[in-house]
């Protein structure tokens, strides 16, 4: 069965064995109406007209086999300390599916990444850590300590995409016409060009780095269907009192790249480290030695919420 989604801005068509990679993925179709998302009424038959009516073309398509699902299973059989736990099929494929997305994601400028991401005033804050260090308790403190004003993105892998950065251009915006000769002017001669009405300069200082929320959110479900310029990374550390440092790229990217999915291709994976390197370069990185006090949440919340 066959269905098209919208993960990171990219429409992708998914073809699976099994229907529970549907069932997972079905708040981010987009070949059925609106209202039929919003309350979970999504039909799975391949007879859907809503898909035969949707022509929209695909950025990518992912199909899985049960050769995919074999090799889901033999992965986390050697992770887990209990090999002889038995996982079903439905589930492996729905691992399988987000790996092959992930695998063609470097093209399009994004990466999986294994964190934690909460929003915060329309600004996401990204945590990271080894498994087992306590990310998603500590985000748990920013949803008790700010109420409605934390939304999160996703509780484990979300999707980042780190946009190129704009050329060096004028960009025009409802130019009036009496002034349209003397921009042109301007713009050949690179003089005062700022001045010109209707005239705005592009940033072309930081790149456009934005987290998306993820049906694979971890163990609580923790996820939502939304976009969010990213605010600030942080690693997150066990420590007896809480503490929040901002450190340089040199010493966060090891953590980074560990905790960025490494693609088995060796192509995607050449293009998946420059990500990495601009991801860095363009996002303030900090590392938050903390307990599980609630007042963790409010050092690092004021550590990194100052504009920047």
């Amino acid at each position: 069965m066959k269905y098209i989604y919208r993960f990171a801005d990219h429409l992708i068509s998914v073809d699976s064995v099994h229907d529970e990679v549907h069932k997972l993925c079905s708040l981010y179709r987009v070949d059925v109406p609106t209202d039929t998302v919003q309350t979970g009424e999504i039909p799975l038959d391949s007879d859907n007209a809503f898909l035969q009516d949707f022509d929209a073309p695909v950025d990518f398509a992912v199909k899985t086999t049960q050769a995919d699902i074999d090799f889901e299973r033999a992965r986390s059989e050697q992770s887990r300390e209990n090999p002889g736990f038995i996982q079903a099929d439905a589930y492996l494929e729905t691992l399988a599916v987000y790996r092959k997305i992930a695998e063609k994601m470097p093209d399009y400028g994004t990466v999986l990444f294994h964190g934690s991401a909460i929003a915060v005033d329309g600004e996401a804050y990204i945590f990271t850590a080894k498994s087992g260090t306590g990310k998603s308790t500590h985000v748990r403190l920013w949803r008790e300590m700010l109420g409605d004003r934390a939304v999160m993105v996703n509780d484990d892998k979300p999707l980042i995409r780190i946009a190129p950065k704009c050329p060096a251009r004028v960009t025009e915006v409802e130019i009036p016409s009496d002034t349209a000769d003397d921009l042109n002017q301007r713009k050949e001669t690179g003089n005062d060009v700022e001045k010109s009405p209707g005239i705005q300069l592009a940033d072309c200082t930081k790149e456009r780095i934005m987290v998306y929320g993820t049906p694979w959110d971890g163990k609580h479900r923790l996820s939502t269907n939304i976009a969010v310029p990213v605010k600030a990374i942080c690693i997150l550390e066990r420590g007896e009192t809480n503490r929040i440092e901002p450190i340089d790229v040199r010493r966060a990217m090891p953590m980074l790249l560990q905790q960025t999915y490494r693609p088995i291709n060796p192509l995607q994976m050449a293009k998946t480290l420059p990500l990495v390197d601009r991801l860095a370069a363009g996002t303030p990185l900090y590392r938050l030695h903390c307990n599980m006090d609630p007042d963790a949440a409010r050092v690092a919340y004021e550590g990194m919420c100052k504009p920047g």
